[in-house]
């Protein structure tokens, strides 16, 4: 029986601003999404699918036997591309890897939780700490998810300035510390209440990262009084709870296969006592409230470029600057809502194990 009703079938669509041809089941539309928010990818993507390919051989974080069979099908560099629209090419080939490395990253969290590996995922912690520390010194580590994410924080470290890389490095070991708690929940059996988890979400969902790097993308750091300014914040986290619920949305019959039990709907399940049904229509509804609250706050921005652009050089840079975060925010919502129904990482229903993905090599525990 599928897990939602319907199936999603796949298209190959065009490199730039996309029309697309998806069935998306019902449970899982979002009528405003598909009508409001365009659906745009860099110019650069098909170069950036044929070098993820290669940067995952390279780097040795998938087997070369499942890059051939499942690299290109599961979208990663689709969904950066979508995200990070007119970033320099070199910007946004580093954000893919970066990205590309973090759903391994996941695998491998999820693996040693399953297979009770809690050494190896203490030491594992640890060295990615010291790696986002001092990246230089990481990148021959014997373990290649260690070197392949010290070298995508040095290539993400080249552009900005030390005060960019020390924020972002303090939002990634923060990242890194709600892994470890997700962790340790998973092999207590701890569910976590829905308050409790949707903090914890936005930390192993990394929100505050996602949105470092959109400065990145715009070749820009904004001022602090920009960055924390109540309404740019509120666009900021209205994207981010959409594409991380939306995501929970997607993945919740693969992640209550796999005994997960971080995800909106399984908290909800477990804390407020209601049906699968039932979680899946409140998770639904809770990520559409964000899209209500991204175009309210996304209009105080746009006021807010405005105000910056005073015919200066710093002031129209930082108009212009502003408008492209804003811009690829935006970005997330379309790029997040078809990722997850072009993507093989969320097709259980084609998989012989439900709960283990077929591009995983470590399926038994195997070191």
């Amino acid at each position: 029986m599928p897990a939602f009703s319907y199936s999603t079938s796949r298209t190959t669509p065009a490199p730039t601003l996309l029309a697309t041809d998806i069935s998306v089941p019902a449970a899982l539309r979002m009528p405003k999404v598909e009508s409001l928010f365009p659906r745009h990818r860099h110019m650069f993507w098909p170069e950036l699918q044929r070098s993820a390919r290669s940067w995952l051989l390279e780097k040795r974080l998938m087997p070369a036997d499942k890059v051939a069979e499942y690299a290109d099908a599961l979208c990663y560099t689709d969904l950066v591309a979508g995200y990070y629209v007119d970033a320099p090419d070199e910007v946004v080939s580093a954000i893919a890897d970066f990205s590309t490395w973090f759903f391994v990253w996941d695998d491998r969290h999820d693996r040693d939780a399953v297979h009770g590996r809690a050494d190896a995922w203490r030491t594992l912690r640890e060295h990615l700490h010291a790696a986002l520390d001092d990246p230089e010194s990481h990148g021959d580590h014997h373990d290649p998810l260690v070197a392949a994410f010290a070298e995508c924080v040095q290539r993400l470290f080249s552009h900005l300035g030390p005060a960019w890389n020390a924020r972002f490095a303090r939002h990634f070991h923060a990242v890194i510390e709600a892994y470890d708690q997700e962790f340790t929940n998973r092999r207590t059996g701890t569910v976590p209440t829905v308050g409790a988890y949707i903090e914890l979400r936005r930390h192993t969902f990394a929100h505050h990262v996602w949105l470092d790097l959109l400065e990145l993308a715009a070749d820009h750091e904004l001022p602090d009084a920009v960055r924390n300014h109540p309404e740019y914040r509120r666009a900021g986290l209205a994207s981010q709870d959409f594409s991380a619920w939306y995501n929970d949305l997607c993945s919740l019959p693969k992640e209550i296969a796999g005994d997960e039990v971080h995800n909106l709907g399984i908290s909800l399940i477990q804390h407020e006592k209601i049906s699968l049904e039932g979680a899946v229509a409140e998770v639904r509804l809770r990520a559409a409230s964000r899209i209500t609250e991204f175009l309210e706050a996304e209009r105080e921005v746009l006021r807010m470029a405005e105000e910056a652009e005073d015919g200066t050089h710093e002031g129209d840079a930082l108009g212009a600057g502003l408008r492209m975060c804003l811009f690829n925010m935006r970005n997330w919502f379309s790029s997040v809502y078809w990722f997850h129904h072009e993507s093989g990482r969320y097709r259980v229903d084609t998989w012989d194990d439900r709960s283990t993905p077929p591009y995983i090599s470590d399926p038994a525990g195997d070191a």
